[in-house]
């Protein structure tokens, strides 16, 4: 059997044999080829392209997100700040407060001391025999207060 096979009239497409048909067909293949190679590159390069501008969008999401951490750190830091100011201001205003009223009460309890003395003292000289009962009444309740704790 014969090895060539021919298409149409013209003879344009011939396979086997080495004819100028060969030559159609390995430049087709060779076009074919340098095509894919082509295209292959290309998709490639684009590819990388894609790759690189990908990498630079999630760099500038990183720094992004780097400022705000940063930012939102520092704004709950000042709140803390501020915060920890203003309770120790009022502590401090409650502190001077307390300070205030026990200095009151220590006024008014010596004032009354004081009353208390001087409202004593003036009985004992208005009854003296009066106050000398009272005294020894007061140390007998003094000595039995002493002797129940023993």
């Amino acid at each position: 059997m014969d090895q060539s096979a021919s298409r149409g009239a013209s003879g344009s497409t011939s396979y086997g044999g080495t004819g100028k048909g060969n030559e159609t067909v390995g430049n087709a293949l060779n076009r074919g080829k340098d095509a894919v190679a082509n295209a292959a590159s290309s998709a490639a390069d684009t590819a990388s392209s894609e790759f690189d501008n990908l990498r630079k969008e999630f760099n500038g999401l990183k720094d992004t997100v780097t400022k705000f951490v940063s930012q939102a750190s520092d704004q709950a830091s000042k709140s803390v700040r501020e915060a920890s100011s203003a309770v120790a201001g009022q502590v401090s205003d409650a502190a001077a407060g307390i300070k205030d009223t026990g200095t009151q009460l220590a006024t008014a309890a010596t004032e009354q001391a004081k009353t208390f003395a001087s409202e004593l003292e003036s009985m004992g000289r208005r009854n003296p025999l009066g106050a000398m009962a009272g005294a020894v009444l007061l140390g007998v309740l003094i000595g039995l207060m002493g002797r129940s704790r023993s």
